[in-house]
């Protein structure tokens, strides 16, 4: 049967309505799992599978990513019944990382070596064992040659590849790595087993993407007709930021799972570390990257900016377009979106902070090049004073917010006039060393603190948007 024919698949009958009926089970609990406590990725991969059919068309489970742009979970429900609710979970969470892993792994030369299949079963399933808290593979009923049924594991088990490849270079007089070491990494999976003196393949019963057809007969080359590229792509790509936004969010579980992976993917070629660039995993570890010329705090403010302008209402940060924007090093960029009226943003820069050119030439573009946003600009120390971004400005002494602020609100005058429309957002570029504030509208204040400046305004209840800046060149 053709996996990618819907209707078909749609319209079978693949056996007992009480079997199929416990395999939808097992697989609905697999899922509430994954979302609650175990996998990120495999909630939002699964999420994206809008249909999730029984078919006996497989003999155990697949993702099919089709041409049309649809994305389906096939499973068989005879070997999910067979294996029981813990090695449904595991065979899910396999197939979910092989999308992932195809996602990060473009290369084709090593998709087509036989020992970086194996390497890849290796690497996954170790993960799926780590994460699923699981001593050992599913287990199947097999028949034997005289006709009795044993159980048997099914897929291949990293200890045993290890166990070999130990045997393999002891046997050769060279040194192997441990069993932690072996599996640290992807491609130091595949690199180790390029050691091996004695080359084997992975037993294709667990994982159809290791080439068998609908019948489990076939040799290991047909696995991307599961999969058109365009579309595998792009699923992979959309549930990769679905998790990156949880993990920014502060979910645990979808932090632990995405630096997990990429730290797995490490020396995995340029690709990868796109992929994982364009995401801003450096705030997930807690320090401020750069993803070539893009800081973080420049994607945060692009970001928060865009959501002081709400929906139907405002501008927006095209999080899944800009992340390729970020990638490729290109600058982030606001979008327009409705018929509505202008934005105002007032941009305010403290004159006695530490501030280079590079950043108030960054901000100056962002908001310059935003559709449908008046600025206005204000330097201050003591007072407030309006200018023109490229004029030379000079501070005086001492700093007061509360200028800004009775500015901003209308109560003061700058440059001889009054603030007469009422700022969408204002951005605050200060090293925070003045008497703190309370704006009538906290929730439209962004605070960018220059280096070693004081951040109290995420400390102010309720807390302001505040960012620390790369304030000097370099």
């Amino acid at each position: 049967m053709d996996l990618h024919d819907l209707r078909r698949l749609l319209a079978e009958r693949p056996g007992d309505p009480a079997l199929v009926a416990e395999a939808t089970r097992l697989k609905e609990a697999a899922l509430l799992d994954f979302g609650v406590r175990d996998s990120a990725v495999c909630s939002w991969l699964y999420a994206k599978c809008h249909h999730q059919i029984p078919t006996a068309a497989v003999p155990t489970a697949a993702v099919v990513a089709s041409g049309d742009g649809s994305c389906l979970l096939l499973f068989n429900p005879e070997f999910f019944t067979e294996i029981g609710a813990d090695g449904v979970a595991f065979v899910l969470f396999h197939e979910a990382r092989h999308l992932i892993h195809r996602h990060l792994y473009v290369d084709e030369g090593l998709r087509s070596d036989p020992l970086f299949t194996l390497a890849a079963e290796v690497s996954i399933n170790h993960v799926v064992m780590t994460r699923l808290r699981r001593f050992g593979l599913p287990v199947r009923a097999v028949t034997a040659p005289d006709g009795t049924v044993v159980r048997e594991p099914a897929g291949v088990d990293p200890r045993q590849v290890h166990a070999e490849y130990v045997r393999d270079l002891e046997a050769q007089g060279l040194g192997p790595l441990a069993y932690e070491e072996f599996v640290e990494t992807d491609l130091g999976v595949y690199r180790e087993l390029r050691r091996m003196r004695t080359r084997f393949a992975p037993d294709p019963l667990v994982c159809v993407h290791l080439g068998t057809g609908a019948d489990g007969g076939g040799d290991g080359r047909d696995s991307d007709l599961l999969l058109d590229g365009e579309t595998a792509a792009r699923v992979a790509q959309e549930v990769l930021e679905e998790v990156a936004r949880a993990a920014l969010r502060g979910e645990g579980v979808a932090r632990d799972e995405i630096l997990g992976m990429a730290d797995r993917s490490e020396g995995g070629g340029e690709h990868a570390a796109r992929v994982w660039g364009g995401l801003g995993l450096g705030a997930l570890r807690g320090r401020t990257e750069r993803t070539r010329r893009v800081d973080w705090w420049q994607r945060w403010l692009a970001d928060t900016l865009a959501s002081k302008l709400r929906e139907g209402e405002r501008l927006v940060y095209p999080k899944k377009h800009g992340a390729v924007l970020l990638a490729l090093g290109h600058e982030p960029m606001l979008v327009h979106r409705g018929a509505e009226r202008t934005k105002v943003v007032v941009i305010a820069l403290d004159t006695s902070a530490s501030m280079s050119d590079r950043v108030i030439t960054w901000i100056t573009e962002l908001v310059g090049h935003t559709d449908g946003v008046e600025s206005h600009w204000l330097s201050f120390d003591a007072d407030v004073m309006p200018f023109v971004p490229g004029e030379r400005v000079r501070g005086g002494g001492g700093t007061s917010f509360q200028h800004v602020v009775d500015y901003v609100e209308g109560r003061r005058a700058a440059g001889g006039k009054r603030c007469e429309v009422e700022p969408d957002a204002v951005i605050v570029v200060t090293d925070g060393e003045a008497p703190r504030v309370t704006p009538a509208r906290p929730d439209r204040w962004i605070w960018l603190i220059t280096d070693n400046g004081d951040d109290w305004p995420d400390r102010h209840l309720p807390p302001m948007a505040c960012h620390r800046v790369r304030s000097r060149d370099g």
